[in-house]
């Protein structure tokens, strides 16, 4: 965990952030814990079978990269115009890459095609605990390191990495507050939360793709319904600034899901005033036609 004196003076009400960089991980995202995690899990026979999974990129490079470690071979399924960068990623890592579909959603029917006609183990990308057990890893990390941790900020697509901090608070610091941040244009986490009922949403429109699911899911849901501390929508254009602020006061790259955690930070700000709060950047996977829209403010 690192400390910025820049990132808290734009915080602001004498906060005091705590950086998790996540963007420095061999795939340079959190989600190669997960690959690792589930990929260490799956007995012998069913590694030999192969393994499938549907990504916007991130988890897809984490388990191409487990694939790699373990010798397995894997088929990645992303929607047509995914990230390029994260695209060429995948295929040098070894794995064969799909490109179907509108969004990830139907990038998940497609691996499941797959799994259909060829047989191998699916590797959902929120759906499975070994999944989740690898996220947990991050926040075991972050309160070994700053104990004195208040709260934590955490972006949540399908909610590995959120119900990952709960699991480890619950058993270590049940004091400890985690917020939710979802992207405003893909929200069905967050309208579930709210609803206290699993809901889905017609379309996932929004720069961090990281975060573009149009439902909630069945594993994550209930620990981020009855966990979570509060639960907040930023625009694309807070996730963006957030991106300039990280990219001018950390000196790091980072792609917009990693960037929405600060974008949530800044709103939740008032209520957060005084205290010791982590962040985490999750990626620093962007491509670079978006940073350039970024940095030019055109995004």
């Amino acid at each position: 965990m690192f400390t910025y004196p820049l990132l808290d003076e734009w915080v602001g009400h004498g906060i005091r952030v705590h950086v998790k960089h996540e963007n420095f991980q061999p795939t340079n995202s959190f989600k190669v814990r997960n690959g690792l995690s589930f990929m260490s899990a799956l007995p012998a026979d069913r590694r030999d079978r192969g393994v499938v999974a549907a990504t916007r990129g991130n988890h897809g490079l984490g388990i191409a990269f487990a694939g790699r470690v373990f010798g397995v071979r894997t088929t990645i399924c992303v929607p047509v115009g995914n990230n390029p960068d994260k695209n060429a990623g995948v295929r040098a890592l070894g794995a064969r890459l799909v490109e179907e579909g509108r969004d990830y959603d139907e990038s998940l029917v497609v691996a499941q095609r797959i799994l259909a006609e060829e047989g191998g183990t699916l590797a959902h990308s929120t759906n499975d605990r070994n999944v989740v057990a690898g996220a947990a890893t991050m926040s075991l990390e972050a309160l070994s390191q700053v104990p004195e941790l208040n709260a934590m900020v955490i972006a949540i697509g399908g909610g590995s990495q959120a119900v990952g901090a709960l699991t480890v608070a619950q058993a270590l610091r049940p004091s400890l507050t985690v917020y939710g941040v979802q992207a405003a244009g893909a929200s069905a986490a967050h309208d579930s939360w709210h609803a206290k009922t699993m809901r889905s949403v017609d379309s996932a429109s929004t720069i961090a793709d990281g975060l573009a699911t149009r439902t909630a899911y069945e594993l994550t849901f209930p620990a981020l319904r009855d966990g979570l501390a509060g639960f907040i929508t930023v625009t694309d254009g807070e996730i963006t600034e957030a991106m300039r602020v990280l990219l001018r006061t950390t000196h790091s790259l980072v792609e917009p899901a990693g960037a929405a955690g600060l974008a949530g930070l800044q709103a939740l700000a008032p209520t957060l005033a005084g205290q010791c709060v982590g962040i985490v950047i999750s990626g620093g996977n962007v491509d670079e036609a978006t940073l350039r829209q970024v940095l030019d403010r055109r995004a």
